[in-house]
């Protein structure tokens, strides 16, 4: 044999050897490969038995995203709605003591006593939700040491709150003081039409 012979031989004996050691690492890793699939799928039916399908993360990550997509439009609305019912209770205060004083007038002038407030339980309740609503108001802002606070300084701290969110308890105390200023007026105006 020649020596290139032998060598070749020699090398090809090597190679061999090292395609033994290189089999066996890549069956290790295999194995391995096979067992963490295996870990993986356990734990997998696992979590689906234990939580619910709403509560699997990559869903709720979903959930929180589009959230905080649609967040920026809903403090907007936010925002507008409370404007719209400052406006509107503003408006309803501007027209509701004018029209008191008016008829306060009208009784001085005709000679009968006149209505002070205690005696007026519809402006009694008036006044009552209107200092609802700022009470509200000002807990949203935490303004609450000013208790006689007027229209401006009402509008000043509405505009001045800041909606993060919105969390349920507080949209209904917001909503429960609306309502009950939307049935007075409703019930204030109807009295008139029916007058």
């Amino acid at each position: 044999m020649t020596t290139s012979r032998l060598a070749a031989v020699v090398e090809m004996n090597h190679q061999h050897q090292h395609h033994h050691a290189v089999d066996g690492l890549v069956n290790l890793l295999t194995k391995a490969n096979n067992d963490l699939t295996v870990v993986h799928n356990r734990l997998d039916k696992e979590f689906r038995q234990i939580y619910p399908d709403n509560a699997n993360p990559m869903k709720l990550v979903s959930r929180i995203k589009k959230i905080q997509d649609e967040l920026p439009s809903l403090k907007e609305q936010c925002r507008e709605l409370l404007s719209a019912k400052q406006d509107l209770i503003d408006k309803a205060r501007t027209t509701i003591v004018g029209n008191r004083a008016s008829l306060q007038r009208l009784q001085t002038s005709i000679g009968i006593p006149v209505t002070n407030d205690s005696d007026d339980t519809a402006f009694t309740n008036f006044n009552e939700v209107i200092d609802e609503w700022a009470q509200q108001v000002r807990s949203k802002t935490g303004d609450e040491g000013h208790e006689d606070s007027d229209s401006e300084d009402i509008n000043r701290m509405l505009f001045s709150v800041i909606v993060e969110v919105l969390v349920p308890s507080e949209q209904r105390a917001l909503s429960g003081a609306t309502c009950r200023l939307e049935k007075w007026l409703r019930k204030e105006w109807e009295s008139e039409k029916e007058e």
